[in-house]
């Protein structure tokens, strides 16, 4: 009977000296790696404190090597999602005289977040700013929306459009991992560029016609594509440094021909992520002969660059992707053969530095 009160009081303390412990996630400082550890939970005090440690990791953290992407994003903080788009094309003609001509397009939105409940973002997306010029034979046109109207009618309508776009609020609903669940609010901006271009297309089929083109253009759907290329970089599965993943999209309407983007997670370092980008369109040739005449065509599309996330919130710092296309089409009747040539060397950037 002695031994097995003493077994029972053994018991009994080993059990009263048992702390109680939690698993938790925090960054080496020597090694800037995520790590988890067993830590032990005394008094409410130190529930907090677990607390704060799991707020301090990081959006961009790693978990035994594979770094995955999830936004943390400040409740009353806006953050910039400004567009720039530079293309600069050049025609050949047969005897070898060339003109080129440059355009230049910026769409300026920020996201303000408004609140965050049960793992999801509510945030208003605020249109604030848009702008196009052209450039050929040293001439420069343009639309700017914090401009005056421009005196050139042909321009005014683009204007007035651009206009009663910027100044309009959408509403973006996000999960922690950057999935878009919906974005909702443009029947408003609809109305507006309905009113815009009342005074100018008086025919009310044209009308419709340009209204449903606009809406074409404009959408939930297209938001979204454009949000997942440019916020959602890395793959849900998560990536290792020097890891490469790819994603294709259609080039033409019918799906023939394919672009693919290869991308490198090349480091995540000092609170930036850092991944370079390249592919394209491998060349394509194609050649018919009709009525004795044969007309040959080559093409090819070619793109690198770097895009940077911040490694704390998960949000694009900055993307500047150069994009190369050359094509050449050849005509001939066995005898002799003119050629034409076309290239673009685009420019894509997002969130320019200034």
């Amino acid at each position: 009977m002695k031994k097995f009160t003493a077994i029972a009081l053994l018991a009994i303390t080993l059990v009263a000296c048992k702390k109680e412990t939690q698993t938790v996630t925090k960054v080496d400082p020597e090694t800037g790696k995520t790590i988890t550890v067993e830590v032990p939970v005394e008094n409410p005090t130190d529930s907090a404190k677990i607390e704060r440690t799991q707020a301090a990791v990081p959006a961009i953290h790693d978990s035994l090597g594979i770094y995955k992407q999830t936004f943390k994003l400040e409740k009353g903080q806006t953050y910039p999602l400004v567009t720039y788009q530079k293309d600069v094309q050049t025609m050949t003609a047969p005897d070898g005289k060339s003109q080129s001509g440059t355009s230049e397009m910026t769409d300026e939105m920020s996201f303000t977040v408004n609140d965050f409940k049960n793992g999801t973002y509510d945030i208003t997306i605020n249109l604030t700013g848009k702008r196009n010029s052209q450039s050929a034979n040293g001439k420069t046109v343009s639309v700017d929306t914090k401009q005056a109207e421009p005196k050139d009618e042909q321009l005014k309508m683009m204007w007035k459009v651009n206009k009663a776009l910027v100044g309009n609020k959408l509403n973006l609903k996000m999960t922690e991992s950057g999935k878009v669940l919906s974005i909702t609010g443009f029947d408003a901006v609809y109305n507006k560029i309905s009113a815009s271009v009342g005074s100018t297309i008086k025919d009310p089929k044209e009308k419709t016609a340009f209204l449903s083109s606009f809406k074409q253009s404009f959408n939930e759907k297209m938001l979204k594509d454009q949000f997942d290329k440019n916020l959602v970089i890395i793959p849900a599965k998560g990536a290792k440094i020097g890891e490469k993943w790819s994603q294709s999209e259609n080039a033409t309407p019918d799906g023939k021909i394919k672009l693919t983007t290869t991308y490198t997670l090349k480091s995540v370092d000092n609170g930036v992520a850092q991944i370079a980008v390249t592919g394209g369109i491998p060349k394509k040739s194609d050649k018919k002969t009709q009525e004795g005449i044969t007309r040959s065509m080559t093409s090819e599309l070619s793109q690198n660059g770097t895009i940077t996330l911040d490694q704390n919130t998960g949000w694009v710092k900055n993307q500047n992707i150069a994009v190369k296309t050359v094509q050449t089409e050849t005509l001939s009747d066995g005898k002799q053969s003119q050629t034409m040539k076309s290239s673009s060397n685009s420019t894509v950037v997002v969130n320019p530095s200034k």
